[in-house]
């Protein structure tokens, strides 16, 4: 006799029962398949790759019965309306930068990084070994979602712009797209900051509709045609030293999962943080010389945008902290974290030995 249980639409459990002449009774996992929505477009093989990649590896770990199925932006929903398709359970998973959702929580900023903060190496130690995974679980539950850190995209470099902008007092009235608390720090220096998402940049830098842009670095920003649109290009990064970007997972359906199938999210999330961390690395240093080669000019920025960014961003966040009761839970202990992971890093690192470190 055969019984068939239904597990709440994501798949059917098969019993089978046996006499004492049968072979003992075999329990099957379900099989179970999901959408996983996405903010970047399908022509970045680093961002959305290591998206397809990422469910592969589930689909192995689970003998083929979980599966899930990635979509670019706009496929299902817009690039930056992942976290709420994930919240209302429109779809079951999304692969996303949280501070495109700032306007929903501020706090969210720490899962992908604030102004001047963490390097790459320092966000993965926050995340799995500094208190910030529990930190933004327990943000997310707010929203009925779980996270992961599921990939970093390394340094970042400072935007694309259609002129040179050596001074501060030239990024007034600057039209940029630049999200998070960076594009909160430009504003108060006088940019007129946008927030798109990445397929809609070359056309909007190209046209004139933004004077600058900023995606990624050397690699992607290759991808999406951005020098084509633009002849100078920036750095530092300075408001995204090491940014995350997560899988987020609608916390029922979460829950509606065997155990064995949360374990395959959370290791294929860790792989994946790993791989395009590293692609990143690799391929932006080659990229870069592609870049000057081409008629690419690098500009450094100026250091009174720099010194005014820096203060700017010191007191954004303490205003962040004293507004919402959220934002400060996170930031006292990532303070903390960051002063420390400095203390260490002067300490011990090759840069220090090289006359490289900072002041």
């Amino acid at each position: 006799m055969r019984r068939r249980f239904g597990l709440a639409g994501f798949g059917v459990l098969t019993v089978t029962a046996c006499s004492r002449k049968q072979a003992p009774a075999v329990i099957t996992q379900p099989r179970v398949r999901w959408r996983l929505v996405t903010s970047w477009p399908a022509s970045l093989d680093t961002l959305f790759g290591g998206v397809r990649t990422l469910a592969a590896q589930v689909k192995q770990l689970t003998d083929g019965r979980f599966t899930l199925t990635p979509f670019a932006a706009g496929e299902i929903v817009p690039g930056l309306q992942v976290l709420d398709a994930v919240r209302s359970g429109t779809v079951e998973a999304g692969h996303t930068a949280s501070y495109y959702y700032l306007g929903q929580n501020p706090a969210l900023a720490f899962g992908t990084g604030v102004p001047f903060g963490l390097t790459p190496q320092q966000q993965n130690a926050w995340w799995y070994a500094g208190g910030g995974l529990a930190a933004m679980q327990s943000l997310y539950q707010d929203f009925g979602v779980i996270t992961f850190p599921a990939g970093n995209t390394g340094a970042q470099m400072g935007g694309w712009f259609r002129r040179e902008v050596p001074r501060l007092s030239d990024l007034k009235g600057l039209k940029m797209r630049l999200p998070g608390l960076g594009g909160k720090v430009m504003a108060q220096m006088g940019v007129n900051v946008q927030v798109l998402p990445g397929s809609e940049l070359f056309l909007a830098l190209e046209r004139g509709a933004l004077d600058a842009a900023e995606w990624v670095g050397p690699y992607d920003d290759l991808r999406l045609g951005l020098p084509r649109a633009a002849r100078y290009y920036y750095y530092p990064g300075w408001w995204e030293p090491g940014p995350s970007v997560e899988l987020l997972i609608n916390l029922r359906a979460w829950e509606q999962l065997p155990l064995s199938y949360q374990k395959a999210l959370e290791l294929a999330a860790q792989a994946s943080n790993l791989a395009l961390l590293s692609q990143y690395e690799g391929r932006n240093q080659t990229a870069l010389q592609q870049l000057k080669t081409g008629g690419t000019q690098l500009r450094p920025y100026g250091d009174d945008i720099l010194k005014t960014a820096w203060q700017v961003t010191q007191d954004l966040l303490a205003d962040q902290s004293r507004r919402s009761s959220a934002f400060q839970k996170i930031y006292q202990p990532w303070r903390q974290f960051q002063k420390e992971s400095l203390t260490w890093e002067k300490t011990g690192s090759l840069s220090t030995i090289m006359g490289f470190a900072q002041p």
